[in-house]
């Protein structure tokens, strides 16, 4: 399967419109938001667990990124609640499983192998760092080589000077509307935005949006 797999064109994606699509494991569903691949592939997705749902054993060949957008997630290493962000690096393994459900966005199959850090951070609990202009406020969550991973949080009415993304940029919405000259964003958005785009960010009524930049250059 193929969808919005040409890195050179922006995608912009309101999740909340997408159909449900069962996994092969009872009690997940997804929404595809990126794939390059079959079951097994470069994706990005909005995946829901029922409540007391699990997914088999499986390794990350090509590593697994999360956010906990919902509900608890969990696997045999722990449990993670709602504003939990999470990765587990190439080569890692997990049974994953949800006892009162959870809503997850996941990316599958997007990272470097030397990059072996496994990271978690419950973002409702971690220090935020002053942005750029005033009304920004950052919570870094990953690095390496040219990509970086970001939560960052828009007080209303504020606005961020145009600039370019080398590399790309991806956003997610996870609060409010988020908005640039080409549009408006609520919550639940996804945007892809290829290397070298520009535009002029702002929020009029405030929003929490995840960040990657850095990751799409040359596709």
């Amino acid at each position: 399967m193929q969808l919005h797999t040409d890195f050179s064109q922006k995608v912009v994606v309101s999740t909340t419109d997408l159909t449900w699509l069962d996994s092969p494991m009872a009690g997940v569903q997804r929404r595809m938001l990126e794939r390059n691949g079959d079951e097994v592939a470069r994706a990005t997705s909005i995946v829901r667990y029922a409540a007391e749902s699990h997914f088999q054993a499986h390794q990350h060949g090509g590593g697994e990124e999360f956010l906990v957008l919902d509900g608890v997630f969990s696997d045999e290493t722990g449990d993670y609640p709602a504003g939990t962000y999470v990765r587990n690096p190439v080569g890692s393994v997990h049974t994953p499983f949800s006892r009162q459900g959870c809503t997850i966005l996941v990316k599958l199959w997007q990272m470097h192998p030397d990059d072996q850090a496994r990271v978690v951070i419950d973002w409702n609990q971690a220090e935020w760092r002053p942005g750029l202009v005033a009304g920004l406020s950052v919570l870094p969550l990953h690095s390496f080589g040219t990509e970086g991973v970001a939560l960052v949080r828009w007080e209303p009415g504020t606005l961020f000077p145009e600039h370019a993304h080398w590399g790309g940029e991806e956003i997610f919405v996870l609060e409010g509307v988020f908005e640039d000259e080409w549009g408006a964003y609520p919550k639940g958005t996804w945007i892809r935005s290829p290397h070298g785009s520009r535009h002029t960010p702002f929020s009029r009524d405030g929003c929490l949006i995840y960040v990657k930049t850095g990751h799409l250059d040359g596709g």
